[in-house]
Order: structure tokens, then C-alpha cells, then sequence
């Protein structure tokens, strides 16, 4: 690959960057923002389940309308949106002015992650594509790395407010960034919502949405609620918090690697055991709760195993889809996957305010459970079949 080739791949990662930084600092903030506002941290969670069901609602109707713009323009005038709603959340005084501004970011963030893999495939070699993907997963695991945990930082040490902030300088840099460097992208016949039905008439690719959902529902019911969970339930310090998330997210870059090393060789083995990983993980993180290094183990785990799984359900939608329909198809990932949040952020909430948030853990286990049942019996059998 030529450096001109490298220089607008290496702006999508860091678009990923963001946009993943951005959907889940919530989660790092939650009982600051529940503090500030004086409300629950279950009604805080509702930050994370609404804007995940707003990008679940619009990811198809915002592709199909964006369907006819060229992709260059579309993904300048998404990130120019998700930038302008980062600052509108970094001055908000109340819950309701936040969760406006939050779906302001989730209508950029419908489109975005629709469009930036079959970006990130089109200004490279065909040879290449591979590690196109690669780069951008490197974004979103980059983010559980450095960026969940730095906007957990910068909240504890100048209020959670600077961290929107930080996230929309960094936004209009990048904006500038691809002004200049992201070449013209090839861009498909438009999509009419009439072919819609094809698509889920496609055995396999209606089996990776509903596994999508499964795996998505399971992680979240846990995940959403991890920072509340190590406080009241291992009683770790702050800053262990803030160095586990940082654990987490190293781990999602090694399952970017485990996927490129594996995926090709191993696709079937590949997804049913980083399911499996994902069930072992969410069942121990109750039982295991006070120990840090075991819940150090467990992250480690569980963040490989589910990045892994992801982008290698992203990898099968684009092979089983035709290079018109797959920005269309990844939306429909997006929007599903984003339901599986939301439900399994709504879920952990119900879980802690009406049970014990000691539930998160085995509620999250059963759905990816029920995950690896229908990858092994049903999923793989039709992947098999359709070569």
C-alpha cells in the first residue's frame, strides 16, 4: 500500500476512534452524570439505551435516503454533525438538553458506522481489504484502550462536561484531516427500500442479525453497569476502575489480531468460541467479584473474545452481500446490534433497581448462551451450505 492509500485509512481509524469513545463514555461517567443530575443510575443508563434504539430506528431509513450522496460528502457531513452534538453536550444543563445533543450523535453515528467499513475496503487494494478492516476494528479497540478510560479521567478530574469537549476538538480535527486527504469513493447504484426484503430472505445474513442481537443484549446487560458494579459490588478504588477499563480495551485489540490471524483459516471455529469465551466470562463476573486479578483475567477474556466475534460478524455481512447492498446490510448490523445495547442496557437497569445489579453478570451469560446454541445448530450449518 502507498503512503496515499495509508494517510485517509489512518483518518476512518481514528473516526472510529471517536465515534466508539463517544457512544460509550457514558458508561465510564455513569454515576457522575446520575449525581450531577440527581436522578438513578438506572435512569442514567437510559442515556445508552435510547441512543442505542435511536441509531437502531434510523440506521436503514438514513441509509437508503443517504443511499444516492456520494460516500466522500456523506462521511464530511456525518462527522461534521457528530461534532457539532459533542459540543451541544459539553454545554447541556439538564438531562433532557444531554439526552437531545446524545441524539444528535446517534443520527451521525447511524450512518457512519453503515458506510466507514465499505469506505475503508473501497480506497485500498483489493489484496488490502483485510487490514482496511483491521485499521478501522484497531479504531474501535484503540478507543476501549485509551479513550473510555481517558474520558473517565478527564470526567473525575474537570467534570464530565470536558470530556464531550475534548471529543468534539478532536472530531473537528479529524473533520479537517479527511477534508484534505479522503480521496473520492467509488459509490453504488442507490438502494430502494423495495430490495429490503432480499436481504433478510438471505438465510445467513438474517442468522448473523439475530445472532448480532443475541450476543449484543447479553454483553450490554453487564457491561453497561460495569463501572456502578466495581464500586458497589468488588468495592475497587477509582482508579482500579479506570485501569480495568484500560484492560478491556487492550483486550479488544488483541481480538482484532486473534480475528486477522484466525478469520480466513477459521471462521466457524472463530465465532462459535468466542461466543463460548463470552458465556464463561459473564457467568464468573459475579462469583469472581473481589478479586481483582480474576475480574483483570475475565476482562481480559471477555473483551477479546467479544471483539473478535463482532468483527468477524462484520467480515460475514459483507461477504454475503453485493458491494450495493452492503453499506444497506451493515446499516441493518448497526441498527440491530444497537437494539441488542439498548435492550441489554434497559435490561441491566431493570436488573439493578428492582433485583440486585449482582444479576447483570448471569442475565447477560444466558443471552450469549442462547448466542452460541443458534450459531452451532443453525448459523453455521446455513453458512455451510452457502459456502
Amino acid at each position: 500500500m502507498t503512503l496515499r492509500e495509508w494517510l485517509p485509512l489512518v483518518g476512518i481509524t481514528l473516526s472510529a476512534f471517536i465515534f466508539n469513545t463517544s457512544e460509550f463514555m457514558p458508561i465510564g461517567l455513569l454515576t457522575d452524570i446520575a449525581m450531577d443530575f440527581g436522578i438513578s443510575e438506572a435512569r442514567a443508563g437510559l442515556l445508552i439505551s435510547i441512543y442505542a434504539w435511536v441509531v437502531m430506528a434510523m440506521s436503514l431509513p438514513l441509509m437508503i435516503l443517504c443511499s444516492r450522496i456520494p460516500l466522500r460528502p456523506l462521511l464530511l457531513a456525518v462527522i461534521a454533525l457528530f461534532a457539532v452534538s459533542q459540543v451541544l453536550s459539553s454545554i447541556s444543563t439538564g438531562y433532557y438538553t444531554l439526552l437531545a445533543s446524545r441524539i444528535g450523535v446517534a443520527f451521525a453515528h447511524s450512518v457512519f458506522w453503515s458506510i466507514a467499513t465499505p469506505i475503508a475496503t473501497r480506497i485500498v487494494p483489493a489484496s488490502h481489504q483485510s487490514t482496511a478492516m483491521g485499521m478501522v476494528v484497531t479504531g474501535t479497540s484503540i478507543a476501549m484502550i485509551f479513550g473510555l478510560p481517558m474520558g473517565r479521567f478527564i470526567g473525575l478530574a474537570a467534570g464530565w462536561r470536558m470530556t464531550f469537549a475534548c471529543v468534539a476538538v478532536i472530531s473537528f480535527a479529524t473533520l479537517a484531516y479527511l477534508f484534505f486527504l479522503l480521496p473520492k469513493v467509488s459509490g453504488n447504484a442507490p438502494f430502494a427500500v423495495k430490495d429490503v426484503p432480499k436481504l433478510f430472505r438471505n438465510k445467513v445474513l438474517s442468522g448473523i442479525f439475530l445472532l448480532s442481537f443475541l450476543v449484543s443484549s447479553g454483553y450490554y446487560t453487564c457491561y453497561s453497569y460495569i463501572e456502578p458494579f466495581m464500586l458497589q459490588i468488588s468495592h475497587f478504588p477509582a482508579d482500579w476502575i479506570t485501569m480495568l477499563l484500560t484492560v478491556f480495551g487492550f483486550a479488544g485489540l488483541l481480538g482484532s489480531l486473534l480475528f486477522s490471524k484466525l478469520y480466513n483459516a477459521h471462521r466457524y471455529f472463530l465465532l462459535a468460541s468466542m461466543i463460548f469465551l463470552v458465556v464463561i466470562a459473564l457467568s464468573l463476573f459475579y462469583p469472581l467479584a473481589g478479586d481483582l486479578y480474576a475480574i483483570c483475567a475475565l476482562c481480559v477474556l471477555w473483551g477479546m473474545a467479544a471483539t473478535a466475534f463482532n468483527v468477524g460478524l462484520q467480515a460475514e455481512t459483507i461477504q454475503v452481500t453485493t458491494s450495493s447492498e452492503a453499506p444497506v446490510a451493515m446499516s441493518i448490523f448497526s441498527g440491530i446490534f444497537n437494539l441488542g445495547i439498548g435492550s441489554g442496557t434497559w435490561l441491566g437497569g431493570l436488573l439493578c433497581t428492582y433485583i440486585s445489579i449482582t444479576c447483570i453478570g448471569f442475565a447477560g451469560a444466558a443471552f450469549a448462551f442462547l448466542a452460541f446454541l443458534y450459531c452451532v445448530l443453525k448459523l453455521i450449518p446455513d453458512m455451510k451450505k452457502e459456502g
